[in-house]
């Protein structure tokens, strides 16, 4: 069950940190359309319970001719919403001063973007996604509704123990996992500081 969460925690990181790449390019788009298709998806994904957006993707699926199996149902989170709102901020932290400076030198927009900004955008980023992983982590719990079979499912149903003792070990198999993937995002921003 611990390797399933770890499992569903890594597809749907990877996932949100993809949709976030993509949103965040659409948040700051030159093009009204596609900044609207980006604050819209930000406001529906963060705005509404994972949980509902779970039963709705599985539930409600099927009848528009989605069909997915629980994992894939609970892999897509919204989890990328909050990524966009993280890479976004990042990058516009970053002192404007450094792309009048890459543009006076005959940089293009995306060479500025992608030689000057996104360098220094990512060294910001560490922590709060950072943060975002670690909910992510947490949040797949709410996969247990649909027999995802990962920790909180396993310690729901797991026969033979009581119920605040198997509560416990899934708790603290959750504490580890966290303190291993902080390590890990400790570890990358010392790193990006050296750097």
């Amino acid at each position: 069950a611990a390797w399933v969460t770890i499992e569903l925690s890594v597809l749907t990181a990877i996932l949100g940190l993809t949709c976030g790449a993509f949103g965040a390019a659409a948040r700051m788009s030159r093009l009204a359309p596609l900044r609207w298709i980006g604050a819209a998806y930000v406001s529906l994904f963060r705005g509404t319970p994972a949980l509902i957006q779970i039963f709705i993707l599985y539930f409600g699926g099927p009848q528009i001719g989605i069909q997915l199996d629980s994992f894939s149902a609970g892999t897509i989170v919204n989890i990328g919403a909050y990524m966009t709102e993280t890479i976004r901020g990042a990058i516009v932290s970053v002192d404007r001063g450094q792309t009048e400076a890459a543009r006076t030198l005959g940089m293009s927009r995306w060479e500025t973007m992608r030689k000057v900004i996104l360098p220094q955008a990512a060294r910001m980023m560490i922590r709060p996604l950072g943060v975002n992983i670690n909910a992510l982590i947490k949040g797949t719990a709410l996969v247990a509704p649909i027999s995802v079979i990962e920790l909180t499912y396993t310690a729901q149903r797991f026969i033979g123990s009581p119920c605040a003792l198997r509560c416990r070990v899934a708790g603290l198999l959750y504490m580890v996992i966290i303190y291993v993937v902080g390590q890990g995002i400790n570890w990358l921003d010392r790193r990006a500081r050296i750097t």
